[in-house]
């Protein structure tokens, strides 16, 4: 029986800073270095950031009001320091939601500040790791076997 809790994919390099991702589930993206049109890593935090923190705040708030407009914008600055390397900082998630007027989007504007909040402060799990700095161990050997 495979661990409930464990998430994975696996990347398959398809060229030079290349590769197709792949989820348990099958879904696949490519990512590579920047240098073309796919998505680089760094991107893919950003948008893991973002879809984390959005998600959290749109199945929240929905019970209140459909949104008009749901957009969020993820930002960083890459550095490069003699102390930590290579690394983000200065990361913002910025929420731009708009809800109908009425009794409904009235309780899903109230509601949008608090939800940010519980996202940010406990539910979502990329903000969380990041801001709480789980180690990363790198290991070389066989991959483990996708459930």
């Amino acid at each position: 029986m495979a661990d409930e809790n464990l998430r994975s994919v696996t990347l398959r390099r398809t060229g030079l800073g290349q590769y197709e991702v792949r989820n348990a589930r099958g879904a696949t993206i490519t990512i590579g270095t920047g240098g073309g049109a796919d998505f680089s890593p760094v991107e893919l935090l950003l948008a893991a950031l973002g879809g984390c923190t959005g998600a959290d705040v749109d199945h929240i708030v929905s019970k209140r009001a459909e949104p008009e407009s749901f957009s969020v914008q993820v930002t960083g600055d890459k550095i490069r320091d003699e102390a930590g390397g290579n690394r983000l900082v200065n990361l913002a998630i910025t929420l731009d939601v708009t809800f109908p007027e009425g009794a409904g989007g009235d309780a899903a504007r109230e509601m949008l500040p608090r939800a940010a909040r519980m996202s940010h402060d406990r539910l979502c799990t990329v903000s969380r790791t990041v801001e709480l700095g789980t180690p990363v161990d790198t290991r070389i050997g066989p991959l483990s076997e996708m459930p």
